[in-house]
């Protein structure tokens, strides 16, 4: 089932609201709205973009690093795709 990148949160559906919000970010990532390399918005957006709790959008983020969907440099921001190898 596609994921409309466009989505918002339902904090009343089945699917916890880290889980759509990861859902919605990888569905954006696939549309090209972040090029690889390039990052995402910042956390502090994406609480105030969506209406989530910090920690609920730090466990969105973390299930997208673990599938290697994207990565993060601490201070600076989570990048799309792989690091670049050093």
């Amino acid at each position: 089932m596609a994921i409309d990148p466009d989505a918002e949160i339902d904090h009343e559906g089945p699917v916890t609201p880290y889980r759509q919000l990861a859902d919605i970010l990888r569905a954006r990532i696939g549309r090209g709205d972040w090029a690889a390399g390039r990052p995402i918005p910042s956390e502090n957006r994406l609480v105030q973009e969506y209406g989530l709790a910090r920690s609920t959008v730090r466990r969105a983020i973390a299930v997208l690093v673990e599938e290697q969907a994207v990565w993060t440099v601490q201070g600076r921001g989570t990048y799309v795709g792989q690091p670049p190898k050093a």
